[in-house]
């Protein structure tokens, strides 16, 4: 999958002091907006970090149970003020994080008995939207393996994004087969195929694709900006993503 439809360039439209991670940093103190938004960053990784501690070799229980430990305590503890001083990014922030906990702190964690204190996510939740892409690879080192979950997590989230507008407005059989074109380019006949099967022109076909992949572009942009702590470093995390898909 492409994420950046050809490498144009991302639009730079986001609201920038909405997004969920500047909300969190920028939070002193109790905030209902604060605890929402890093709630939605911790699902958003939860299987990125899972799969770290399973590359560590943890067994499937043990690396629920310290993954959920891990989220639990940053919910409870919200320490980021040294992510303040250096304006850190979420995805190295949480995996420097979960290593030192891991080091320091996961024999305590393993002492929480299986189903009790805060559960972020229900893991029946994870498991079955995740399938067999839920467990790490055995050739990739912990730290790749974070890297490219976290980068086909971001993707997941944007098409999740676009694929409800398109339901929102009756396109899903639109959607579903614009989704199968995001490796490559579609060439004529594929826009002519597409076109017959829902009685559109091909120049109707092209339009709606060439609206698709902006939307999408957008919406890769708006996901990488939550978890960003400043504006510039939203470039620099798109790149990333790119380099670890095709690495």
């Amino acid at each position: 999958m492409n994420p950046t439809m050809g490498e144009e360039t991302a639009p730079g439209n986001v609201a920038f002091n909405t997004t969920h991670w500047s909300v969190v940093l920028a939070a002193q103190g109790e905030s209902t907006a604060a605890d929402e938004a890093l709630e939605k960053l911790c699902r958003a990784y939860w299987r990125p970090l899972y799969a770290f501690v399973r590359r560590e070799g943890r067994n499937i229980e043990e690396a629920q149970d310290l993954t959920q430990a891990f989220f639990a305590r940053l919910l409870e503890r919200r320490d980021f003020d040294s992510v303040r001083r250096e304006k850190g990014r979420l995805r190295s922030y949480l995996l420097v994080a979960l290593k030192h906990f891991l080091a320091n702190e996961w024999q305590r964690a393993r002492a929480i008995k299986r189903g009790e204190g805060r559960t972020l996510i229900p893991l029946n939740e994870l498991l079955a939207h995740a399938g067999a892409d839920f467990e790490p690879a055995d050739t990739l080192t912990p730290d790749k393996i974070y890297e490219r979950r976290w980068a086909l997590t971001v993707l997941e989230q944007v098409l999740e994004r676009l694929g409800q507008e398109y339901r929102d407005d009756g396109k899903v059989v639109l959607f579903g087969r614009f989704k199968e074109l995001l490796a490559g380019e579609p060439d004529h006949l594929m826009q002519a195929q597409i076109g017959d099967e829902l009685g559109m022109s091909e120049n109707a076909v092209k339009q709606a694709y060439h609206r698709f992949r902006q939307r999408y572009r957008e919406l890769l942009h708006d996901e990488i900006a939550h978890t960003v702590a400043v504006p510039g470093d939203i470039e620099d995390e798109l790149r990333h993503l790119i380099a670890v898909l095709r690495s």
